[in-house]
């Protein structure tokens, strides 16, 4: 991993780690991304969030060119689970949510399986406090999980992700799949293992997939799922409780099992987020930031913030 023209430095946080990288580029940003192209690829493998600081970046279109040069083909945001709006092209914003809520760690679509392998995000706007962007090391969450948590996991099959798409309740179906045709909806289901049941204009999904995975370049097993995150218990109290009272086990907007139907407990959604709290690294964004990191290698999720924050991503998949 060498640099040209940039000063380097390294932050860790109990085994998650993130390499801040300033460029001396002369006002020339495009160039220094494109001839340091090959170092960011490396720096993303080895240590799995890179952070360039004062990248030049200005224009939002430039995001999606810079994200191809090191990652790939850029992707469109299909089969959503959170809400984002399009910017440009393949540019959208970061998840919409309250401002004075955090969202948990997680890896990019992980109850997909067209899921990005890199993130480029860029802090078009930081905001007045808070707004990171933390980071947890994906291979440190398998290992310090408890092995007998892991264990079931393996031999359960994986997660098994539910989701009721009803509107005015979460996101409806077509703002999941982007279409209103049922029809392209049942095909595309088809094709990437996901189970539909229709009831009128009411639709629950199921897919199984892995909790565990190895990287395909690093050859590192690492913890790559979003139990925790679908969880039922993973909600505030009392909006569980008002969930399961309006829609029933069977009907609420999302939930995860283990890979065979049974039930994870709520202790073990406890012991998975605390290992996340654990590892986590949060670098402060400035305007004019690029976080890129590797979506198996690293977890990512949002801090809390006041005043007007502006974070916009693009998701690259490298080619076969």
């Amino acid at each position: 991993m060498r640099f040209t023209e940039a000063d380097v430095e390294k932050a860790e946080h109990n085994g998650s780690r993130l390499v801040r990288v300033t460029p001396r580029h002369d006002g020339d940003h495009r160039a220094w991304f494109n001839r340091n192209a090959g170092a960011l690829r490396a720096a993303m493998y080895e240590d799995a969030a890179v952070m360039v600081k004062g990248s030049g970046l200005v224009e939002q279109a430039e995001l999606a060119l810079i994200a191809e040069e090191i990652g790939g083909n850029t992707l469109e945001y299909n089969e959503r689970s959170t809400p984002r709006s399009r910017v440009t092209g393949k540019v959208y914003t970061s998840t919409e949510y309250p401002a004075d809520q955090s969202i948990p760690q997680h890896n990019e679509s992980a109850y997909s399986e067209n899921w990005p392998h890199n993130l480029f995000f860029f802090c078009a706007l930081a905001a007045q406090t808070g707004g990171e962007t933390p980071v947890a090391d994906s291979e440190t969450v398998l290992r310090r999980l408890p092995a007998d948590l892991v264990r079931r996991f393996e031999e359960k099959g994986g997660v098994t992700y539910t989701r009721t798409y009803r509107t005015g309740m979460g996101l409806s179906w077509q703002e999941g799949f982007q279409s209103d045709d049922k029809g392209y909806v049942e095909s595309y289901c088809a094709d990437h293992n996901i189970e539909t049941d229709w009831d009128g204009d009411l639709l629950r999904t199921r897919q199984k997939r892995q909790a565990v995975t190895v990287h395909p370049v690093t050859g590192k097993k690492v913890w790559f799922n979003q139990a925790h995150l679908f969880h039922v218990n993973a909600l505030p109290e009392a909006v569980r409780e008002g969930l399961l009272e309006i829609c029933g086990e069977d009907g609420l907007p999302r939930n995860a099992y283990y890979g065979d139907g049974t039930a994870i407990t709520a202790d073990e959604i406890a012991t998975i987020l605390g290992v996340y709290d654990e590892t986590t690294l949060a670098e402060p964004w400035q305007t004019g930031d690029v976080l890129m990191i590797d979506n198996l290698l690293t977890s990512h999720g949002r801090r809390p913030f006041t005043g007007d924050r502006k974070v916009l991503v693009a998701m690259t998949q490298r080619a076969a």
